[in-house]
C-alpha cells in the first residue's frame, strides 16, 4: 500500500506481516507436560524393582512411600494444568511451576529412586528460571463458574484415574473385585475412606494415599477457584459508552458496525488522544474486536497500538471479526496481522430500490399477498413509541427468539429500546385477529441501529411463529420504501458468510476446488444455513461489500472461530437458568446481521 493513514508519529509504519514466534513459552508448556505425564506414571504404576533404599523407605515413620507416590502424583496433575497457562506466559503459571518441579524431583526419588526423574525436573526448572522475563502476563477474567468446571473436570479425571491406580496393583489384590467394586473403592478413597478393595502388604496405603491426594486436590482448587476474588470481564462504563456516542456522532457514518460498538459487555481502548476506540470481548483467551475502530481514521493507530498492547499484556490472541477493507488494512499494517476474507454485507442504496422489475417478481409476489391477507407495517423510531407498546415489543421479542441462548456480538447491539437508543428503528407487521395472543396483533418486529445520520443497520429480526411466512421480507421491503420518510438513504441487511465463495461457484466455467468448496459450504448449510442467508438477501438485489477476520497466524484460526462461535452464542460453556427461572430483561438479539434465525436465518 504506497499510502494510508499515518503512524502516530506522522509516517507510516511498514510492518513485515506474520507473527512473532513465542517459542520459548511453548516449548517450556510441553516440557511442563512432559514432566507431568511423568510424575503421574511415577505415582500411579508399581516400582518394578526393589533395592535396600526402598525396604528402608517403606518402614520409615510417615509411609514415606506412599507419600511420596501421593506428592508424585499430585504434582503431576498439576504441572499438567499449568502447561496451557505457561503457553499463554502467565506469570502465577510461572510461579506454581518452579514451586512444584522441585516438590516432584523430591518425590520421584524418595519414591522411585529415579535420578532421572530428578534430572528430567531440573533440566526445565533452568529454562524456566532463565526466561522468567518471558512470562508477564496478566491472569483473564474469571467467575464463580471455574469453581463448578474444575470441581466437574477435576472429578471425572480423579475417578479415571483412580481406577488405574486402584487397578495396576491387580497382583497384590486379594481376591478378583468386580468393576463396581473398583469404581466404590475409588469413590470412597477419595472422599478418605477405606473402600472394599483389599490388597497385601504396604500397596493398601500407597493406594489409599494416592486416593485421598486425587480427592483433596480437587476439592482444594475447586475452593480455591470459589473463593479467590473475581476478575470480571470488563464492561462499558457510561463514561466509555458517553465517549464512544461522541466519536459516533462525529465518524458513525463511515461504518456500518459502529453502532454495535455501544454492547454493553464490551471493553474499550481508545487511542491517547481519545479520537479513536476500539471495542472488544475476551472469550476463551481470544481478545475480539468487532468491526472497524471507532473515531477519526488519522487516530485510529493509536486505539490499535493500545489494543495490541492490552493483549501482549494478558497473552490473550487478538483478533477482528468483521472489519472493512479499509480496516483491515490499516490492522495489518500496524500490527503486521494477516486478513482473510470472511464474506460479505449487503447493502441496499435506498434510491435505487424498487419492486419493479423481473429481477424482484417473486419479493414483489410475496408482499402483495401477505398485504392482501390483512397485515399492515409501520416504521418508527425508538422515541417514537410509548413505553406501554415497547414494553411488549421487548417481551415478544424475547419469547419469539429461536433458542433458549442469546445469540449476536459482532453485529447485534444486544437490546431494544433503551432510553439511550431513540435514534434506532423499529419496523413491526400487525394483523388484528378473531383471538389475539399475548401481544395482540403485533406479528413481526425488525430492529434497526443508525448508520451515520442517514444510515440504518439490520440488528435483529423476530417473528410470531404462527404468523404467515414472508414477514422479514414484507418488514424489509416496508422498511426500505418508508426509509426516505426517516431521512435514510442506505440500509445495512444481514452478513452472508463466504458469499463470494457460493456466488462464484456456481457459475460456469468454476474449477473443481471452486466447486468443492461451494459443495462443503452448502452441506454445512444444512445446519447453518449459509446458503439460504446468502440467496435471502441477493433477493433485494443489493451491493455487497466485504468483511474481513484479522488474525495473527494461521494456527490461532481454528481457536478464534471457537471463541467467535462462544461469543456469537453457538456454543454456550456455561450453565444457563432454565428459562422459566430467568428474569425478564431487555432483549438480546438474535444476531439478523448475519445470525438471525430460522427461515431467514443463519445459525
Amino acid at each position: 500500500m504506497s499510502g494510508g493513514v499515518p503512524s502516530r508519529s506522522g509516517r507510516v509504519r511498514r510492518i513485515v506481516r506474520g507473527p512473532r514466534p513465542e517459542v520459548v513459552p511453548t516449548l517450556v508448556a510441553r516440557a511442563c507436560a512432559l514432566v507431568g505425564l511423568l510424575d503421574i506414571a511415577a505415582g500411579v504404576f508399581p516400582r518394578f524393582r526393589h533395592s535396600r533404599m526402598h525396604t528402608m523407605a517403606e518402614v520409615l515413620p510417615g509411609a514415606l512411600g506412599p507419600f511420596a507416590a501421593a506428592l508424585a502424583l499430585s504434582t503431576g496433575v498439576l504441572l499438567l494444568l499449568l502447561a496451557h497457562g505457561l503457553r499463554r506466559r502467565k506469570r502465577r503459571a510461572w510461579r506454581a511451576a518452579v514451586a512444584l518441579l522441585p516438590a516432584g524431583a523430591v518425590a520421584q526419588f524418595a519414591y522411585r529412586h529415579s535420578l532421572i526423574g530428578v534430572v528430567i525436573s531440573a533440566a526445565l526448572l533452568a529454562p524456566l528460571l532463565l526466561h522468567r522475563d518471558e512470562f508477564r502476563a496478566l491472569p483473564d477474567p474469571r467467575s464463580r463458574w471455574r469453581a463448578l468446571a474444575n470441581f466437574v473436570l477435576m472429578g471425572a479425571g480423579s475417578l479415571v484415574l483412580g481406577l488405574v491406580i486402584v487397578s495396576v496393583h491387580s497382583k497384590r489384590m486379594v481376591g478378583d473385585p468386580s468393576l463396581a467394586d473398583r469404581i466404590t473403592h475409588v469413590l470412597y478413597g477419595l472422599f478418605g475412606f477405606e473402600g472394599p478393595v483389599d490388597y497385601e502388604g504396604s500397596t493398601s496405603w500407597t493406594v489409599a494415599f494416592s486416593l485421598g491426594a486425587l480427592g483433596l486436590l480437587t476439592a482444594v482448587t475447586t475452593i480455591y477457584l470459589a473463593f479467590r476474588p473475581e476478575h470480571p470481564a470488563a464492561r462499558l462504563t457510561p463514561e466509555d459508552e458517553t465517549q464512544l456516542r461522541a466519536l459516533l456522532e462525529k465518524h458513525g457514518r463511515r461504518d456500518s458496525l459502529g453502532h454495535f460498538a455501544l454492547r454493553r459487555d464490551k471493553a474499550v481502548v481508545f487511542s491517547p488522544s481519545g479520537k479513536a476506540a476500539v471495542t472488544y470481548r475476551v472469550v476463551s483467551g481470544v481478545m475480539l474486536a468487532s468491526g472497524d475502530p471507532i473515531g477519526d481514521v488519522e487516530a485510529w493507530p493509536g486505539a490499535i497500538e493500545r489494543f495490541m498492547d492490552e493483549a501482549k499484556a494478558h497473552s490473550w490472541t487478538p483478533a477482528v471479526m468483521g472489519c472493512s477493507e479499509t480496516g483491515g488494512e490499516v490492522w495489518t499494517r500496524e500490527t503486521g496481522l494477516d486478513a482473510l476474507e470472511l464474506g460479505d454485507e449487503a447493502v441496499v442504496d435506498v434510491a435505487d430500490f424498487s419492486l419493479a422489475g423481473r429481477a424482484m417478481r417473486n419479493v414483489r409476489q410475496m408482499v402483495k399477498r401477505i398485504e392482501r391477507a390483512g397485515y399492515e407495517t409501520r416504521v418508527r423510531r425508538v422515541r417514537d413509541l410509548g413505553e406501554g407498546e415497547l414494553e411488549r415489543i421487548r417481551r415478544a421479542a424475547e419469547d419469539w427468539r429461536g433458542t433458549d441462548t442469546e445469540r449476536g456480538f459482532s453485529m447485534a447491539l444486544g437490546r431494544i429500546g433503551d432510553p439511550e437508543d431513540g435514534d434506532c428503528f423499529i419496523a413491526t407487521a400487525h394483523k388484528t385477529d378473531e383471538h389475539p395472543g399475548e401481544y395482540g396483533d403485533l406479528k413481526a418486529i425488525l430492529h434497526f441501529v443508525p448508520w451515520g445520520t442517514d444510515g440504518m443497520s439490520l440488528d435483529l429480526m423476530r417473528r410470531d411463529r404462527s404468523a404467515d411466512p414472508g414477514m422479514n421480507e414484507l418488514l424489509i421491503v416496508a422498511s426500505l420504501q418508508d426509509a426516505p420518510k426517516l431521512g435514510i438513504t442506505r440500509v445495512s441487511l444481514n452478513f452472508a458468510m463466504f458469499r463470494a465463495a457460493l456466488a462464484r461457484g456456481e457459475k460456469i466455467g468454476a474449477g473443481p476446488v471452486l466447486r468443492a468448496w461451494r459443495g462443503l459450504l452448502v452441506f454445512l448449510s444444512r445446519w447453518f444455513q449459509i446458503e439460504s442467508l446468502y440467496k435471502f438477501n441477493a433477493k433485494f438485489q443489493p451491493r455487497w461489500e466485504p468483511r474481513f477476520v484479522v488474525y495473527r497466524a494461521s494456527g490461532d484460526l481454528p481457536r478464534i472461530g471457537f471463541a467467535a462461535m462462544q461469543a456469537e452464542g453457538f456454543v454456550n460453556l456455561a450453565l444457563p437458568l432454565p428459562r422459566f427461572l430467568r428474569r425478564r430483561k431487555a432483549v438480546a438479539p438474535a444476531c439478523a446481521h448475519g445470525l438471525a434465525e430460522r427461515d431467514v436465518r443463519a445459525a
